[in-house]
């Protein structure tokens, strides 16, 4: 049965999502939410629904990286993302509150790569600059993962 509207386990699969794109399409939307009739609306609430992942993702990636920065850290070899660190303990948080999936390695590399290009940006103080995050964006896209299948399914939740 196709839904108007979306829900609160619309947003849970969303946010679990987020963890292998950060930049899914419509076309990728329509294909792992069957269950939802698209419209204008729907498509732009879970397109905005991403957007503000991102700036969550991204708000703690600067936050963190800053951090970093004023701890003394100088090189990004030291910087790393593992599943003991506080940053990857918030973002899992966030995204997996009821902690539903094991997070992909490539998210954590998603994020360590984010740090790093923040961490250099702040560093070689590109922040400066109006538009200085836009590379990183860019840089961030081909971090792109293969969502899993198992999204795909209306029963999503009983595949996990």
């Amino acid at each position: 049965m196709y839904g108007a509207v979306l829900t609160s386990l619309h947003l849970r699969k969303a946010k679990l999502m987020f963890f292998y794109t950060r930049y899914p399409n419509s076309a990728v939307l329509k294909v792992y939410f069957p269950d939802v009739r698209f419209n204008k609306l729907i498509t732009a609430q879970l397109v905005k629904w991403f957007s503000n992942f991102r700036e969550f993702f991204y708000q703690q990636i600067e936050k963190y990286a800053r951090q970093c920065l004023a701890e003394g850290i100088r090189n990004t070899d030291d910087l790393i993302v593992t599943p003991n660190c506080e940053l990857y303990r918030i973002l899992n948080l966030h995204y997996n509150r009821s902690n539903q999936i094991n997070v992909p390695i490539s998210f954590s590399k998603a994020a360590q790569a984010a740090l790093k290009e923040f961490f250099l940006a702040i560093q070689q103080q590109k922040d400066l600059e109006s538009s200085w995050k836009k590379s990183i964006y860019k840089v961030m896209q081909r971090f792109e993962d293969q969502i899993p299948d198992f999204f795909k399914n209306d029963h999503w939740m009983h595949s996990i």
